[in-house]
């Protein structure tokens, strides 16, 4: 293993989504991430091997309904430097879990919680997803046309956004004060407060009158000319996003122009007029056609690239933006060090239970020869 996190143990109580992606982000800058699976439980992706969430990862199959289950976690958590789950309020703690339990044999492990809603609050104990999650916030209602409904924006605001990526922040501000002589704590991350978070500067636009609480009506949700997506001749796209007037200048400049009159970038009376005259000219030329007039320049443009085309882009091989390993084109562990680098993506995703034999080996876990042969623990 390589990277600043190395050193770091981690133990991850299976789940889905956001508390997965932490794991993967400690994982990828060096932590050593056990990964606590139910014997026999589907994940949401068939084949383990695709769920890229669980690269670099051990997997130990334990049955947490059993007592001795939960006892194989706590001398995980015992040896660990954080622990986290992604139950509802109150399940860990009825598995004998809870940051109590955990505490009780480590005091100085950082717990982190990962919910929806929050450990707390009328919603706290119901389910949602990513979408109703993004719809209390406000922030799904400002994302969309604004002659349509709003549009959902993958699960990547909610739950990876404000959801994973605040989990994985939480806990390392709660290892910085443990590593300070501060106590274990539990550590709250609710896909709503995270969310909510993101939008901090557009609630300050809102109370300051810069920002209208509708879609398509604002300078970065579509409703300015100069910022948003463009159809090419071809039947794919241009992102346009020349904010700042000296940029938008040598936007038209190689755009060829808007016409003797063309529109005050600003005012927005005129807006619509704009909007006409840029999709007019870029429906004139394919993508790769304006890709090419627009290379090297400031004016703020890029190809709307799919999920296939995107390892392939100039700039993002030039960086290695996506890595190749064990087979599998991938994005790379996020973000660069200059001292302690991290590699790679060290492993596959592993099937459940693959390391359990490794694992109670590794951590010395009592009795592992009868968790074995009585089911508790299942190796794959």
């Amino acid at each position: 293993m390589s990277g600043p996190l190395t050193g770091l143990t981690v133990v991850e109580i299976a789940g889905l989504g956001p508390a997965p992606f932490a794991g993967m982000l400690l994982a990828d800058l060096g932590a050593t991430v056990v990964r606590v699976d139910r014997p026999g439980e589907p994940g949401l992706i068939a084949d383990p091997r695709h769920d890229l969430l669980n690269r670099g990862k051990l997997s130990i199959a334990v049955d947490l309904k059993d007592p001795r289950g939960a006892a194989v976690v706590l001398a995980l958590a015992a040896a660990a430097d954080v622990l986290v789950e992604g139950f509802r309020p109150g399940v860990a703690e009825r598995l004998g879990i809870g940051p109590a339990d955990c505490h009780a044999v480590n005091s100085r492990l950082v717990y982190g919680r990962m919910t929806g809603w929050g450990q707390d609050g009328p919603r706290a104990r119901t389910a949602g997803h990513d979408l109703t999650y993004l719809a209390a916030t406000g922030v799904l209602h400002a994302i969309g046309p604004a002659d349509g409904a709003p549009v959902p924006p993958l699960n990547l605001l909610g739950d990876y956004g404000g959801g994973g990526m605040l989990l994985a922040a939480g806990v390392l501000a709660a290892l910085w004060q443990a590593g300070r002589g501060g106590p274990g704590q539990v550590v709250d991350a609710a896909i709503v407060d995270g969310t909510a978070l993101l939008a901090t500067q557009l609630f300050g636009l809102l109370h300051g009158g810069l920002w209208q609480d509708r879609r398509g009506a604002n300078l970065l949700d579509g409703g300015a000319p100069f910022y948003g997506v463009y159809p090419t001749a071809d039947g794919r796209h241009l992102a346009v996003g020349p904010i700042e007037p000296r940029f938008y200048a040598e936007f038209v400049e190689r755009l060829g122009g808007l016409g003797t009159e063309p529109p005050d970038q600003y005012d927005v009376t005129r807006w619509p007029r704009l909007r006409a005259l840029i999709a007019e000219r870029i429906a004139s030329r394919t993508r790769d056609e304006w890709v090419a007039v627009f290379a090297g320049s400031d004016a703020c443009v890029a190809p709307v690239l799919s999920l296939g085309e995107a390892p392939d882009d100039p700039h993002l091989a030039a960086r290695d933006v996506f890595v190749e390993s064990y087979g599998v084109r991938q994005p790379a562990p996020a973000p660069r060090f200059s001292a302690t680098p991290a590699g790679p993506p060290a492993s596959p995703p592993p099937r459940p239970g693959e390391h359990s034999e490794t694992v109670l080996a590794r951590w010395s876990i009592p009795d592992g020869a009868a968790l074995l042969r009585d089911g508790i623990v299942v190796q794959d």
